[in-house]
């Protein structure tokens, strides 16, 4: 069975202390069993994080990494640095990395395959522009970000893998694709992987969604057959508002 998950993107939000009192706090909150919750802090507080966190029902997530070992890489993270202070979890292509930061799908496949080298799982983030929704190219932008990225990996190593699905227009406008909206774009993602691999595959493979989830849609979004939990950015930063969503299951 598919897992719910909720993972919460702190984005470049929460210095150390600020990160040490929001996890105190989650820590306090009566979170549905059933339910996986991940926080993705900056990297100066995933120490601290994952130290707090040992031994409870929250995931510490890394919000990017580089693709190589080691090296001369000025001001970047590899897999191996995260896995040495615990954390195992990583989100890769964003949209926010993919528009500021010029990473392409190509980049994107070498990072796939640096994590999963290091026994890491990814949440791995696509989604299409407000031009590509209004001309009707979705699928095509949502497809080729997929495969570009992950058709290379044999099937045994999607078990590692975490889809999430965020409509660019959608990030922090305020704006929500309609829970129809979803379901529908969720059901063209995990019928893609089944094309490509196999429908048992595609039926275990989490997908979440993201854009502007908040308390008063995660209900809604969440009950669609084929949404199995979000990527939640603002709300996450609000203990409240991320346990409401959390327990929306």
């Amino acid at each position: 069975m598919r897992k719910q998950i909720v993972a919460g993107n702190w984005k470049m939000n929460n210095d150390y202390v600020d990160s040490e009192l929001l996890v105190s706090k989650l820590l306090e909150q009566h979170i549905h069993s059933q339910t996986e919750v991940i926080i993705a802090p900056p990297f100066t507080s995933l120490l601290c994080s994952s130290n707090s966190l040992k031994g409870s029902q929250i995931t510490v997530a890394a919000q990017n990494m580089h693709f190589a070992e080691n090296g001369a890489y000025t001001g970047e993270i590899s897999a191996g640095m995260l896995k040495s202070i615990g954390v195992e979890t990583v989100i890769l292509g964003h949209s926010e990395r993919r528009a500021y930061f010029n990473e392409t799908d190509a980049i994107l496949a070498k990072k796939v395959d640096s994590a999963l080298r290091n026994s890491m799982r990814i949440i791995f983030c696509f989604g299409e522009e407000l031009t590509d929704r209004k001309s009707g190219n979705e699928q095509a932008i949502v497809g080729s970000q997929i495969k570009n990225a992950l058709f290379h990996l044999p099937a045994s190593e999607w078990e590692h893998v975490v889809l999430a699905y965020e409509p660019v227009w959608a990030i922090g406008t305020g704006e929500t694709a309609s829970p129809e909206q979803a379901q529908d774009m969720h059901a063209f993602i995990r019928k893609t992987v089944e094309n490509k691999y196999s429908s048992e595959l595609a039926d275990e493979v989490s997908i979440l969604y993201g854009g502007s989830v908040k308390p008063a849609n995660a209900k809604e979004i969440f009950s669609k057959a084929d949404v199995d939990g979000g990527l939640i950015g603002g709300a996450a930063l609000d203990v409240a508002q991320f346990r409401s969503i959390i327990n929306a299951f």
